[in-house]
């Protein structure tokens, strides 16, 4: 972890209709740092989580990512920022179950229209990596709960992301497979110097992150 601000978020405000989500939210995140956001749930976490990702946009505020002020891009352009320097992970897989493992990591490069020699290549260290090599060949539903998120990681860091976002990525696994996922986001963070940030109801990931975020009710309490 290094002093770089991979992500910097100022006075974020979000509504929906009448309902204030977040009022005024700011947070810093350094390069390599594995934070983890909690909170009740309609705190705000996750609509704060898909404004960094910039899956929906603040309503004022600003978000820069790696130094790009994110509300300053085009349609075609934050896409493809999204596609080249975020990574996601889901609570729910969300494989396509018509591919292979190995395909579904690439994916990601390919949309990107990478070289597909080199994303490939980059998905079979992907894969090796986080232990999967001889369920590359399978398709989703071969695979167990803590095989499929393992492949939703792999496909996140295909395009060797920036930041990693992930909501609630062990809460639907089993205890020994929430444990594994949860060492990986920071052998991860070892290996690669990934910068992570997680929402959870796991107090067990909480603990183990670099720094715990506290929300409540639109604000970033502790």
């Amino acid at each position: 972890m290094d002093d770089y601000k991979m992500i910097e978020a100022t006075d974020v405000h979000k509504r929906y209709g009448s309902l204030e989500v977040l009022k005024g939210v700011s947070l810093t995140v350094r390069r390599g740092e594995v934070v983890c956001i909690v909170g009740a749930s309609g705190a705000g976490k996750t609509t704060l989580l898909q404004i960094l990702g910039t899956l929906s946009a603040a309503d004022s505020g600003h978000v820069r990512i790696d130094g790009i002020f994110t509300e300053r891009l085009s349609d075609r352009e934050l896409s493809d920022f999204r596609n080249r320097r975020i990574g996601f992970v889901f609570q729910f897989h969300h494989l396509l179950p018509e591919f292979t493992a190995f395909e579904n990591v690439c994916l990601p490069g390919y949309i990107g229209r990478r070289d597909r020699g080199e994303v490939e290549a980059h998905a079979r260290e992907l894969i090796a990596m986080l232990g999967l090599e001889h369920r590359a060949g399978h398709k989703p539903a071969e695979l167990s709960g803590g095989e499929q998120q393992r492949v939703a990681i792999a496909r996140a860091l295909i395009n060797s992301p920036s930041v990693l976002l992930a909501d609630e990525p062990s809460g639907n696994l089993d205890s020994r497979n929430r444990e594994e996922i949860h060492r990986l986001f920071f052998e991860l963070r070892d290996r690669l110097g990934q910068t992570v940030v997680i929402v959870t109801h796991d107090d067990s990931l909480a603990r183990m992150s670099d720094r715990r975020i506290v929300m409540s009710d639109g604000c970033i309490v502790e």
